[in-house]
């Protein structure tokens, strides 16, 4: 409801009518609309091919789109880069630059003098708990450590949306639940917005205020999910009633979508 005299909220990131298509395939994604608030968390699930991938590729301005309109903070993709990180299920570190310099690289390109790059790695390490470690090379770090490192990357450059995909699909459970926490720690401290691709039910749950479940050929959101949780979120909710029961509804909403 609109309240006269009172301006409408804007959405920080506004999709409306977002088609895409390569070449003379078959599209993508068709006339799909989505809307995320400043500071929220939304994760996307669905099953393989069914463009989440793709649309934050969209999202990021990496890959142009064939129809429809994408906003962030009022502009087109590629007039809010500034605004925005990625981070990939891969790390996508370079092994021949220490944990610093890698974490520096994406400051470089945006042509911050050295000493101002050294310091701000120095502090985003710190808030990954790397600090201890930015003088070693990629091959030294586990893959929990290199992925840390990719986040820290991420956030040097004081993102507003942090676009994730699949960032921790390739590692070990333990491994991937301490990382989700820590996750949530530091987006409560940032308050970035975030949209996150998954393909775990109960990593989606664990992370985000909303869940939105796609449908494929052609790529589509069939569905949006609230998560109620409360936060902070630590280890323990993983044994909640609540918890478990949202896992629950979240996996057979996904499962009614793919028969």
């Amino acid at each position: 409801m609109t309240v006269p005299g009172q301006p409408q909220q804007r959405h920080f990131v506004a999709i409306q009518e977002l088609t895409k298509r390569y070449a003379e395939h078959a599209p993508v994604i068709v006339d799909l609309s989505l809307s995320v608030a400043a500071g929220e968390f939304v994760s996307l699930l669905g099953a393989s091919g069914c463009g989440k991938s793709t649309l934050l590729k969209l999202i990021a301005g990496l890959s142009p789109i064939s129809g429809g309109s994408i906003r962030i903070d009022g502009m087109p993709p590629q007039d809010a880069r500034a605004l925005m990180s990625f981070v990939f299920q891969d790390p996508t570190l370079l092994p021949w630059r220490t944990v610093s310099r890698n974490v520096e690289l994406s400051l470089e390109f945006e042509g911050v003098a050295s000493a101002r790059r050294a310091a701000r790695s120095a502090e985003v390490l710190q808030l990954v708990g790397l600090e201890k470690v930015g003088t070693a090379y990629p091959r030294q770090l586990s893959g929990g450590m290199k992925m840390r490192v990719s986040i820290a990357r991420a956030l040097a450059t004081t993102p507003r949306l942090l676009l994730m995909d699949e960032p921790f699909g390739a590692l070990d459970e333990m491994t991937r639940n301490r990382l989700n926490e820590e996750l949530l720690a530091l987006r409560e401290a940032q308050q970035w917005t975030t949209l996150f691709v998954t393909h775990s039910v109960a990593e989606a749950v664990f992370l985000s205020d909303r869940i939105v479940l796609m449908g494929a050929n052609p790529g589509r959101v069939l569905r949006e999910i609230p998560v109620s949780l409360p936060l902070p979120r630590t280890a323990g909710l993983r044994s909640d009633p609540q918890y478990l029961a949202l896992v629950g509804e979240v996996s057979r909403a996904l499962a009614a979508i793919n028969s």
